[in-house]
């Protein structure tokens, strides 16, 4: 049987990252329930304006409860799917067992159909949750394997700080126009996401190879480990490339999607996370290759 919602203390709205105060009680929701600030988005072009915020607020003005909607195009096994997403999930501990989660759900569900989106995709670390409305799982993979001899660059990377006005103004132009990194899966349009997520963990560097026109996003570690997270560009460079604009030899390498455009042949790996990328929609359809999308456009 259906939750009953009870909304009791609280009003509904929706579309409301554009009032200051809106976005600012999303801010403390989703770093009160998950420790993450979502506040320096601000900085970098505001939120996707493609998004659509549903909210339960109480007198105060606080956000009981939250999800939203943002339009999400992404290839599946060479196909162009117009997509939408669902992200910032979340109920304050006092409201929830309430029905107001699932009431959220049904309504930002409603939104995608009614604007004719062909498939809906989420994350989540619970994803029983998200059955009964039609999400399946879909398998997540990197790849590992030795790294390739880099290639002579043309000219040396250069490191990008999104917080600086010139690089995220040519951020945001590379963003704009990229490709997906694998015809198997990747998304197509994400600047928000890409964005934020320079923010949110310390670790990942950002570099342009200006030769290239493209922007990689990366890491290595201690052990000198080369891990790349994605590429931002109208043509793809091979791995090759890659190592030799960021002047590095790495002895290994892992790649967070599948590197069919990287000219470089990795061994898949089962990404051990307990978070899942879910699918409604699409019939049955998925990667017939292992793959995921690059971590860059994690929301």
């Amino acid at each position: 049987m259906a939750q009953r919602l009870d909304s009791a203390g609280l009003t509904f709205r929706r579309d409301y990252f554009a009032d200051p105060a809106g976005w600012a009680a999303l801010v403390r929701l989703l770093r009160d329930i998950f420790g993450i600030d979502i506040g320096p988005l601000q900085r970098l072009g505001g939120p996707d304006p493609a998004s659509m915020p549903f909210g339960w607020f109480d007198a105060e003005g606080e956000l009981a409860a939250n999800i939203s909607a943002f339009a999400l195009p992404f290839v599946i096994n060479g196909r162009s799917v117009h997509a939408a997403g669902l992200q910032s999930g979340a109920v304050r501990p006092p409201w929830r067992g309430r029905g107001l989660y699932r009431n959220l759900t049904v309504k930002a569900l409603d939104w995608c159909d009614r604007r004719g989106f062909e498939a809906v995709i989420l994350y989540t670390d619970k994803p029983s949750l998200y059955e009964p409305y039609g999400f399946r799982s879909i398998p997540l993979h990197r790849y590992e394997g030795t790294a390739p001899a880099a290639s002579a660059p043309a000219a040396p990377a250069r490191r990008l700080l999104p917080t600086a006005s010139g690089d995220l103004a040519l951020l945001q132009s590379l963003l704009k126009n990229r490709t997906p990194v694998s015809t198997s899966l990747g998304v197509t349009a994400n600047a928000a996401m890409f964005l934020i997520n320079t923010q949110l963990d310390a670790d990942v560097r950002i570099s342009f190879l200006e030769d290239r026109q493209a922007v990689v996003a990366w890491k290595i570690d201690e052990a000198g480990r080369f891990s790349l997270l994605d590429v931002v560009a109208a043509e793809i460079p091979t791995l090759a490339a890659i190592l030799g604009g960021l002047a590095i030899a790495p002895a290994s390498a892992e790649v967070f999607f599948r590197p069919d455009k990287l000219g470089w042949v990795g061994v898949p790996q089962p990404l051990k996370s307990g978070t899942r990328l879910m699918l409604r929609g699409l019939g049955d359809i998925a990667p017939t290759s292992p793959a995921m999308l690059s971590p860059m456009a994690d929301f």
